[in-house]
């Protein structure tokens, strides 16, 4: 990766981009500001990236504190080799922690984090933005027929 001072700007070629945080990039060139932030953008993807990651924090979002079976349960499909590997990088990222408790059988429950709570709003808003997707596509195929 290579690393920009605050006057090097990036070519992306012919292309026009428009950054989010008010700089309109013409002839391709692409500003520090903007780049970082697309750089963030990429880092947040490769931290909640895999198909059960973001299902993990949505459940545990939505009901709190669970067990590893009561989590298999609700996300169907998952198999055990596989949360294991994903609540292991949710661990690792600092978005979910691991309580093992003192019974017997062992019993080990997983909950958010603070950190990890601040991911709500963006579980909240890819869910509606998902119910308003399922919405049109519907309206979309029922309008065809």
């Amino acid at each position: 990766m290579v690393l920009l001072s605050q006057r090097e700007v990036v070519s992306f070629g012919e292309v026009l981009y428009f950054c989010n945080m008010g700089t309109k990039l013409v002839d391709g060139q692409i500003t520090v500001d903007c780049w970082e932030r697309l750089r963030a953008i990429n880092d947040t993807k490769d931290i909640l990236s895999g198909k059960w990651k973001v299902m993990i924090i949505a459940c545990l979002a939505s009901f709190g504190k669970k067990r590893y079976m009561e989590l298999q349960r609700l996300l169907a499909g998952i198999g055990t080799k596989m949360l294991s590997k994903e609540l292991q990088e949710l661990e690792i990222n600092g978005l979910i922690t691991r309580t093992v408790m003192n019974t017997k059988p062992i019993t080990v429950e997983y909950e958010l984090t603070s950190y990890g709570r601040s991911l709500k709003p963006i579980i909240d808003e890819m869910a509606f933005w998902g119910e308003q997707h399922r919405g049109k596509i519907i309206a979309e195929i029922t309008q065809k027929k």
